[in-house]
């Protein structure tokens, strides 16, 4: 790739990276509810969810989800069902468990939703077919490889921006700790936030393709 292009490649990603959207606040949600270890975990679980995509994207497996409206809608439905339920599993275990033993949510199981949570969105798999195409040069010859890099550069900038709202929803978390009552509150908030994730995917509707 010529540098004029992956310079703007890198601007246009870092831009789109910082730009809040479903990923900031799911982890924002998972981590005001969780805990930090939770938030950092979803984040890298998002991450290798999103190279999921990346790898399908390459191989041409995304194109053709985007293209059957059956797949597309499976997905979906599968994505934001899983949503739904993490949510409602999430406001549950907050109204249930008494204040004084509110844990920290395990980073295994935050770690293994995000994955889920991400490698289930199409709409994921439509951004980046919609955004990397733009910055490939097919006179340069290895397309599926170019498209992979430029996907994992992308999917690197997401995390980044990630763990700086993982930072920032964590220290909101802690200076709140001593108020147990608060926090349980702030957990039930952050399940139906989720929830209401899943029900904006389930909404979607498939991008015209053609």
């Amino acid at each position: 790739m010529s540098g004029a292009n992956f310079s703007l490649f890198l601007l246009a990603a870092f831009i789109i990276a910082a730009i809040p959207g479903p990923g900031i606040f799911y982890v924002a949600a998972r981590t005001l509810s969780g805990g930090r270890g939770a938030g950092v975990a979803s984040t890298f679980g998002l991450g290798l969810g999103g190279l999921v995509h990346v790898i399908a994207g390459a191989l041409g497996v995304s194109a053709i989800i985007l293209a059957s409206a059956q797949l597309f809608t499976a997905l979906k439905l599968a994505g934001a069902l899983y949503l739904i339920w993490l949510g409602i599993k999430t406001f549950r275990e907050a109204g249930t468990a008494p204040p004084e033993q509110t844990e920290p949510t395990g980073a295994t199981r935050a770690f293994r939703d995000g994955v889920i949570v991400e490698a289930l969105n199409p709409k994921t798999a439509a951004f980046f077919l919609a955004f990397i195409p733009q910055f490939i040069e097919p006179a340069a010859g290895a397309i599926a490889l170019q498209f992979a890099m430029l996907g994992l550069i992308s999917v690197t900038l997401n995390t980044f921006a990630d763990i700086v709202v993982v930072v920032l929803a964590s220290t909101v978390r802690a200076n709140l700790v001593r108020r147990p009552q608060f926090i349980q509150r702030l957990r039930q908030g952050s399940g139906l936030f989720i929830a209401g994730l899943g029900l904006s995917l389930a909404l979607t509707r498939r991008p015209a393709t053609g």
